[in-house]
């Protein structure tokens, strides 16, 4: 029996991955969940699956969890706690479904401590992805994706050679506003009503704009080793095709399912083995249609900037990530208008000196930077001042 710990099991990635669990047991095992204040939720989930160990992001409440879970059950809170888990030695993979720059210690520990690492957390890799890929190599441990493009390609690629690869061809649904007529007066209850998939609001906003689809281009380079250049976009609405790959014969191999995020969970948990799965089977004849769309980079312009970033390297991708962070929240609290994210994170683009092949101080030291130098863009444009 294998043991998992899941880190974000309140949100829906978390969600689904406790209902993955619950298909594959007795083989695997919930040894560890972790929320940030979802304190009802949690006590639940700890009820349900009795795991070993439960952490609450909020300190404050960890008595009260406390009090509502087994005995047996030990109680871990704050941020620290996520790093524990993710080293602990009992664990044998790391389900990392957290939103944004928090899931970068846990996911270097549990690299560190040679775990595999079921990775859904997008800014990890973003912003530090030539740090974890080094100390993923230096202690054997993996990354298993989770998002479906990216489990699309690791499943297509399989063990080719890179060399025999010409291109991966990430595909995006194009998010709820693929057709829309403007896209100025976009309110956050629109942006969050997905055609297709239901994801937590940072990561359904990111797709809104296209920057979720930017942030898996730069996974994408990290993940398979794949130059940059190499990589593209295509805009498929019915999301079924998840990702194709493209070699050097001409030859292409796609990854076809339905769109339920417990298929790329559950194959990053049982990898190399198959096992039978929560997911519908697919029928082509019922979907009718596929359509495939060429994106459009100006209407569009976060995915513009995530390549630019990308190309351009070391801190960049770093600034990109911690910046949309914060564009996100403040568009999401009313501060900023939907097209005024890709001008919070042009400029802080624009003003920041990148460092070439970062240390893990430096990559931080930029997060840092960018997260004090997009709040300073947001307040001036919320005072209705030019950035």
């Amino acid at each position: 029996m294998k043991k998992v710990a899941v880190l974000g099991s309140t949100g829906s990635i978390g969600r689904s991955a406790l209902q993955v669990l619950e298909n594959l047991a007795p083989e695997f095992a919930v040894f560890a969940i972790s929320g940030k204040d979802e304190l009802d939720l949690l006590a639940d989930q700890a009820r349900r699956h009795k795991p070993t160990l439960v952490s609450i992001g909020d300190e404050s409440l960890k008595g009260e969890l406390a009090g509502r879970v087994s005995r047996e059950t030990e109680v871990l809170s704050g941020n620290e706690a996520l790093t524990e888990i993710a080293s602990c030695g009992d664990v044998d993979v790391v389900v990392n479904g957290l939103v944004g720059s928090i899931g970068f210690r846990p996911t270097l520990a549990a690299l560190r401590a040679g775990k595999r690492v079921a990775l859904a957390n997008k800014e990890p890799l973003v912003s530090y992805g030539s740090i974890l890929t080094a100390e993923g190599r230096r202690s054997g441990a993996e990354i298993l994706p989770i998002d479906s493009e990216h489990s699309a390609i690791h499943q297509a690629i399989g063990k080719s050679p890179r060399d025999e690869v010409s291109r991966i061809i990430l595909t995006a649904s194009g998010g709820p506003f693929l057709n829309a007529a403007s896209l100025d007066s976009i309110t956050p209850k629109e942006a969050l009503a997905h055609p297709t998939w239901e994801m937590g609001d940072k990561v359904t906003i990111d797709s809104a704009t296209l920057m979720n689809k930017g942030l898996e281009v730069i996974e994408a380079r990290w993940l398979f080793g794949i130059d940059p250049s190499r990589i593209e976009v295509v805009i498929h609405p019915q999301s079924i095709v998840h990702s194709i790959v493209e070699f050097v014969d001409g030859s292409c191999i796609a990854q076809l399912s339905t769109p339920d995020m417990r298929l790329p969970i559950q194959y990053a948990i049982t990898y190399p083995h198959r096992m039978q799965s929560l997911t519908k089977k697919l029928d082509l004849a019922e979907v009718g249609k596929l359509e495939f769309l060429e994106p459009d980079f100006r209407r569009f312009p976060c995915l513009d900037l995530a390549y630019g970033a990308m190309r351009e390297g070391g801190t960049m991708p770093a600034v990109l990530s911690a910046s949309d962070e914060i564009a996100v929240s403040a568009f999401l609290k009313g501060e900023i208008s939907f097209t005024q994210i890709p001008q919070v994170l042009q400029e802080a683009l624009s003003n920041h000196t990148p460092k070439p092949n970062p240390t893990l101080e430096e990559a931080e030291a930029a997060d840092h930077w960018a997260r004090k130098e997009a709040a300073r863009v947001v307040a001036l444009l919320k005072s209705g001042r030019k950035a």
